[in-house]
């Protein structure tokens, strides 16, 4: 994500790029890695500034 800062990159390509496939059942693992990289990163995971959630697509990380 960091090579990508200000892109949102779909679901799919995330999971290709860090596990190698981009099967729909590993969407729900994809959320908890992202939960738990906001809780190491975030002031306030609650009210991300770092990665944001665009539903339905991807994620997108922004620099502060």
């Amino acid at each position: 994500m960091a090579r990508n800062t200000g892109k949102v990159l779909t679901h799919n390509a995330i999971l290709k790029e860090v596990w190698g496939n981009a099967l729909a059942s590993d969407l729900p693992s994809l959320r908890v890695f992202m939960a738990t990289l906001r809780k190491k990163i975030e002031r306030d995971p609650a009210h991300p500034a770092y990665l944001q959630t665009h539903v339905g697509i991807g994620y997108r990380m922004l620099r502060k």
